[in-house]
């Protein structure tokens, strides 16, 4: 039987839950904005784990979808907004690619406009090409660059998309020269490397595997520095270019400005999505592998990958179309 002491104490158990504090936060829903169009992997993904947020604080996490601007829109709609803890962004690699490929795009200083929530994500690509090429492994594929500069037609699914860095990240560390061909995204180009017309390319992981499993293309190796549980038997590319980690990620940061004690409560809503086992599960089944990663894992991720991405696009003169 429950006692008069236990009733007492029930707002104060009620309020140490994750999610709940005595200031009331959050008391309405919350709005979390993603860059891309309903339906792809970073949506799916994005209406997973707000979801599960959901649940954890009692009231709805609703995905907005603004798209437009290499995703600036969404980015400056959430930078821009009230810093109450009820604004957020699914922010991806484009918050490290864009200061460097188009400055003129806002946020400019994202580092310093949003503040790091936690991580949510990281997808790794595969780098295949079609069975014709005369090339079954990484050390391979550079030889044949090497001895045919220039001859190997590389498809991206755009310029300054997350595939096409890792593409030039693999020709700067390997010392290959390649001719880079963009597409307006990846299905196009998918399917003039499974006809021939382009020879390689770096590519998520989900969507090469129907042609994988066909045969229709040639699965070399992973852009991630460990193996990608959907493909084991393919090695990664830094088992031949040490240090060598490309991939599309995605995690959840606020406005700037946001006091310390909502970002935190929202970092321990984000940590037990991230954490939930089923939830990993089903994802994992679309090649999305879920992180648990806090605010500070966050923030050095993107200033790493805004480092790294600004200094590669300023090296090999990549310019938008």
């Amino acid at each position: 039987m429950t006692d008069r002491r236990t009733l007492l104490a029930l707002p104060m158990l009620l309020a140490a839950r994750p999610g709940r504090a005595q200031d009331g936060f959050p008391n309405r829903p919350i709005t979390v904005v993603s860059g891309y169009a309903p339906g792809g992997v970073t949506d799916v993904t994005s209406r997973a784990v707000a979801e599960r947020m959901s649940r954890e604080f009692g009231v709805p996490v609703v995905v907005e979808n603004r798209v437009g601007g290499a995703t600036a829109v969404a980015n400056t709609a959430v930078a821009q907004a009230r810093p109450d803890g009820y604004s957020l962004l699914m922010g991806t690699t484009s918050l490290a690619i864009n200061p460097g490929l188009q400055p003129s795009l806002t946020p400019r200083e994202p580092m310093r406009e949003l503040a790091p929530v936690g991580m949510v994500f990281r997808s790794a690509f595969v780098l295949h090409v079609h069975p014709d090429l005369p090339v079954r492994s990484t050390a391979e594929l550079i030889a044949w660059c090497r001895a045919n500069p220039g001859k190997l037609d590389f498809g991206s699914s755009g310029t300054g998309a997350v595939n096409h860095l890792a593409l030039a990240l693999f020709a700067q560390r390997a010392g290959i020269q390649v001719t880079h061909v963009p597409y307006r995204g990846g299905a196009p180009a998918l399917l003039d490397l499974r006809a021939g017309r382009i020879q390689a390319m770096f590519q998520a992981v989900l969507e090469a595997l129907p042609s994988l499993a066909e045969g229709t293309t040639r699965g070399l190796a992973i852009s991630s520095a460990g193996r990608e549980p959907l493909l084991p038997e393919i090695p990664p590319v830094a088992e031949v270019l040490p240090g060598f980690d490309a991939v599309f990620w995605q995690g959840l940061f606020a406005p700037a400005g946001t006091p310390a004690p909502i970002l935190a409560r929202l970092g321990a809503a984000l940590r037990v999505a991230t954490e939930d086992a089923d939830l990993r599960a089903r994802l994992a089944q679309q090649g999305v592998a879920l992180i648990t990663g806090d605010a500070e894992a966050l923030g050095g991720l993107l200033a790493r990958e805004t480092a790294l991405w600004g200094r590669l696009i300023q090296e090999a003169g990549i310019r938008p179309d």
